[in-house]
């Protein structure tokens, strides 16, 4: 069977703020509209033309909080992810769906802005971190003989 490859990488601008809600279980999820202008020479007239592209994004989980918190309507952001459709059927029995964007990475564009980073902190997961490791081994007395060396 063929490998089959599905990723997007899209650069536009949010058309509405992203709408957070959260699931029957309690997992977050967050959607956007995203434009994509193209602007191209008309061979035959020589005229510019412009081409507006319109994408809806669905974010989970702490990306979806995140980009709930940081983005609004006209943000210029990268967006990476997959493509996904999905179908229904409405109120008249005619069968619909839509394609849309799950997004794995949404970043801010700084072409035409600046922003600061501002880290979450980490969810603790009772595991050891590396750093909490290299912070306690500053603190402890290492006893050891040149036997205990391997080399």
């Amino acid at each position: 069977m063929a490998l089959s490859v599905n990723n997007v990488v899209i650069l536009g601008n949010l058309t509405r703020d992203p709408e957070l809600r959260f699931t029957p279980n309690g997992t977050p999820v967050a959607g956007f509209g995203l434009a994509v202008n193209r602007r191209y020479q008309n061979k035959k007239s020589g005229e510019w033309v412009e081409d507006t592209s319109f994408f809806n994004v669905t974010v989970w989980f702490k990306l979806a909080e995140n980009c709930a918190e940081s983005l609004s309507k006209g943000d210029r952001v990268l967006v990476s992810g997959r493509l996904s459709q999905r179908g229904w059927e409405d109120k008249d029995g005619q069968k619909k769906s839509v394609v849309e964007i799950i997004a794995s990475a949404v970043a801010p564009s700084l072409e035409f802005a600046s922003c600061r980073i501002e880290k979450n902190p980490k969810m603790d997961t009772g595991s050891v971190t590396s750093s909490t490791k290299a912070k306690n081994s500053e603190k402890e007395e290492l006893d050891f003989t040149d036997e205990d060396i391997p080399f």
